[in-house]
C-alpha cells in the first residue's frame, strides 16, 4: 500500500510502499475511502510536539472507509461495513499498535492512522457510519464533530439565553457553533482573524463577529454583555495567548472557558488566580467528553436533520500523494479542514 510516512520532522512526509503483516488480535483491516487533516497532525509534522520517540511513523486520526478483514475477537464491525475512524476510544478491544515495514525498516503507527491507503485500526478505534451518510462528510465524525460539539453538548450543557464566545473557526471551532443551535443562546460571539471565516460563522448561528487583527476582542465582548463577559468561552485556535483571551473574556461567579486546543510544546498559559478566586472556571477538553457509541449515533441523527452543514468545511480536497500541500495550505488558514481523498471509488461500489 501507499502511505505518507513522518521520517523527520520539519521536513516534508515522503510517500513510499509499505508492507503490512497479518492482523493480531483485536485489529481490522481498513480501505480508507477519505481522510481529515487537523492541527494535530501538522504539530507533529513540524515537531512542535516535543521530542518525537516513534519516528519514522504513520500518521492521520479522522477518516472513512470499508472494513476489509476482522482480526479473532472483532465482534463490532464485519467485513464490508463502512465505518468512522477516530482517535477517541469506543468500545471494542483496544488492540496492540499496528507496525508497517518498507523492506526491512519498522513504520510505527499507533491505534489508528489515516494517511495511508489501507490501516490496520485497532476495533475501540471504529464507529460503523449511518448509511445515509456519504464517506466524505462522515470523516468529520472522527475528531472534529465529537470534539467540537461534544464541547458545547457534553460539558457545556448551556443554560437558557445564555452567551458564548467562540475562539478559532477551524474544524473544531465551527463544529462547536453549529452545536450552539441546538440551544437556546441569547449570544453567539464568533472570532477569528479572517472575514471569511467570519462570514460562514453567521450562516451556522453565529449572532456576533469579531475579527481578532481588527478589533480589541474583549472590549467588544464586554460592550455585548454589559460589561459582564460571556457566560461560556470555547477556545479552539491552538494558541496560548488566545487560550488566556478566551478565559478573561468569561464573566465572573460562574463563566466557563473550555479549551480544546494544544499550543506547541513548551507554550504556557498564565492567569491571574483572583479570576479563580471570583469564580471563573477553565477546563480542558480531551474530545469533547465523547463516548463515541453513544454520541455519534446522536450526531449522525442531527446531520441527517440538516444541522450540521458539514459540506460547509470541505471546501478544498487532495489526492494522498498532495499531502505535504494540505499541510502547507491548512498552516498559511487557506483551508479550514483538508481532506485527502484516498479512493473515492469507494462510495461508488457500496
Amino acid at each position: 500500500m501507499k502511505a505518507a510516512v513522518l521520517y523527520d520532522t520539519n521536513k516534508p512526509l515522503k510517500i513510499d510502499t509499505l508492507e503490512f503483516s497479518a492482523l493480531k488480535y483485536g485489529q481490522v483491516l481498513v480501505k480508507i475511502a477519505y481522510s481529515g487533516i487537523c492541527h494535530s497532525q501538522l504539530m507533529e509534522v513540524r515537531g512542535k510536539r516535543g521530542e518525537d520517540k516513534w519516528l519514522p511513523h504513520l500518521l492521520g486520526h479522522e477518516a472513512t472507509g470499508i472494513v476489509q478483514e476482522v482480526s479473532k475477537g472483532v465482534t463490532k464491525v464485519k467485513k464490508g461495513d463502512r465505518v468512522v475512524l477516530g482517535w477517541i476510544k469506543a468500545d471494542g478491544i483496544d488492540a496492540q499498535c499496528a507496525e508497517y515495514f518498507n523492506n526491512n525498516q519498522v513504520i510505527n503507527s499507533g491505534k489508528v492512522t489515516t494517511f495511508n491507503e489501507y490501516s490496520i485500526v485497532s476495533e475501540n478505534r471504529l464507529i460503523k457510519l449511518d448509511k445515509e451518510i456519504p464517506l466524505d462528510e462522515g470523516v468529520l465524525f472522527g475528531c472534529a464533530i465529537p470534539t467540537g460539539a461534544g464541547i458545547i453538548i457534553n460539558e457545556i450543557n448551556p443554560k437558557e439565553n445564555s452567551t458564548i464566545a467562540i475562539f478559532g473557526l477551524g474544524g473544531i471551532g465551527l463544529s462547536a457553533l453549529m452545536a450552539t443551535k441546538l440551544y437556546n443562546f441569547k449570544k453567539i460571539i464568533a472570532i477569528d482573524i479572517e472575514d471569511k471565516k467570519l462570514t460562514l460563522a453567521k450562516e451556522f448561528g453565529a449572532t456576533h463577529t469579531i475579527n481578532s487583527k481588527k478589533q480589541n476582542v474583549k472590549e467588544e465582548i464586554l460592550k455585548l454583555t454589559s460589561n459582564q463577559g460571556v457566560d461560556y468561552s470555547v477556545e479552539a485556535s491552538g494558541v496560548a495567548q488566545v487560550i488566556e483571551l478566551a478565559f478573561n473574556s468569561v464573566k465572573k461567579e460562574g463563566g466557563l472557558c473550555v479549551f480544546a486546543s494544544h499550543p506547541q510544546n513548551g507554550d504556557l498559559i498564565k492567569l491571574d488566580p483572583h479570576d479563580l478566586i471570583c469564580g471563573k472556571q477553565i477546563k480542558g477538553s480531551w474530545g469533547g467528553a465523547c463516548y463515541p457509541d453513544r454520541d455519534l449515533p446522536k450526531f449522525f441523527e442531527l446531520y441527517k436533520q440538516g444541522k450540521l452543514p458539514l459540506h460547509k468545511l470541505l471546501e478544498k480536497r487532495y489526492t494522498l500523494e498532495e499531502v505535504n500541500q494540505a499541510l502547507d495550505d491548512l498552516e498559511n488558514r487557506k483551508v479550514t479542514r483538508p481532506l485527502l481523498e484516498i479512493d473515492t471509488k469507494l462510495e461508488e461500489e457500496r
